[in-house]
């Protein structure tokens, strides 16, 4: 059987792209390479943006296959997810109550504290929230980030106490609920998923205050290091940390396990991403070439894992909860 012909096992595929959310460009430069990615291998592949698009459109135009390649609200966060569901067919990543969670680091956080996984402490703010009493409790520096958006949008490190109630102003700017955390010092790792697998951690370091949207899009001083630098043992453990982080939610197909380790070596998870960036500048790419998979073949990949959910979130013994 030719390349071609093979490639014709996943029917006509839609790659969702744009969408509505403040990730919107993100998604459009990632989507795209996805796309193009797809095409070079011979898949019969489509973009599709859904603020451009009814989504309905997806049955009625014959699409057997989704790579989702949005973030953020309306792509990443279970609402498209659901619709894909009700429409019957398969997409990538993880299903409607995993993308949910995930997309809401507070519930996140309830979460994995109800399971031991080891995350920074934190506190809600709110418009009357005593940001002096806060930052006291918490210790200083303090990260405050809106609960659910990524890219780093509406993020601030925040060093004196008289600075926290401006930072949960900008960060209130994208969602109602705001997260003020404890900064744990030290370095900062992520860990990709790719179906039963977890790739090699990559350390980040960047001269900037913090791995923000710009050290993460745009900057070229930003330092991506993998092999990690830890010992082989230390990186196994956290890893499988990372794992039990991403399967307590439900997770499966793909996704990035972000985490901060401090000075003793310890792990704290931050947040998963069920939808991670395919940009140029993007972790997972850069974790798969690590362990030699081409772009090409990693979008494949991540293609090979699309299913609809059981409706039973109990993670599979193969690690890829249930794909379908």
């Amino acid at each position: 059987m030719n390349a071609v012909a093979n490639m014709a096992q996943y029917g006509k595929v839609a790659v969702l792209l744009g969408g509505r959310s403040a990730e919107r460009a993100v998604s459009l430069k990632g989507g795209n390479r996805v796309l193009d990615a797809l095409k070079r291998k011979g898949v019969d592949a489509h973009g599709f943006d859904p603020a451009e698009r009814a989504i309905a459109a997806l049955a009625t135009d014959g699409y057997q296959r989704v790579f989702i390649a949005l973030h953020g609200r309306f792509g990443e966060d279970g609402t498209v997810q659901g619709m894909l569901e009700l429409m019957g067919i398969p997409y990538t990543g993880s299903g409607v109550l995993a993308s949910a969670l995930a997309m809401d680091k507070w519930r996140t956080k309830l979460l994995w504290q109800a399971c031991a996984v080891p995350t920074p402490r934190y506190e809600l703010l709110h418009r009357d929230s005593d940001f002096k009493a806060v930052a006291q409790r918490l210790g200083l520096p303090i990260m405050v980030k809106p609960a659910s958006e990524g890219s780093s949008i509406g993020m601030s490190k925040v060093r004196k106490a008289t600075d926290l109630e401006e930072a949960y102003a900008l960060a209130a700017n994208y969602d109602r609920l705001v997260i003020a955390e404890q900064f744990i010092e030290g370095s900062e790792l992520t860990a990709a998923m790719l179906g039963p697998e977890a790739l090699p951690l990559i350390l980040l370091e960047t001269p900037h205050d913090f791995y923000d949207y710009d050290a993460k899009y745009l900057a070229n001083d930003t330092r991506y290091i993998i092999p990690c630098g830890l010992p082989p043992e230390a990186e196994n453990t956290i890893l499988a940390e990372a794992r039990r982080a991403f399967d307590v939610l439900g997770c499966r197909g793909w996704g990035r396990v972000d985490m901060m380790l401090d000075r003793a070596g310890e792990p704290y998870f931050l947040e998963v991403n069920t939808s991670p960036g395919m940009t140029d500048h993007s972790l997972v790419p850069m974790a798969a070439r690590h362990v030699g998979l081409s772009y090409e073949d990693l979008c494949l990949r991540i293609l090979d894992s699309a299913g609809l959910s059981t409706g039973d979130t109990t993670p599979g013994k193969d690690g890829r909860d249930h794909v379908g």
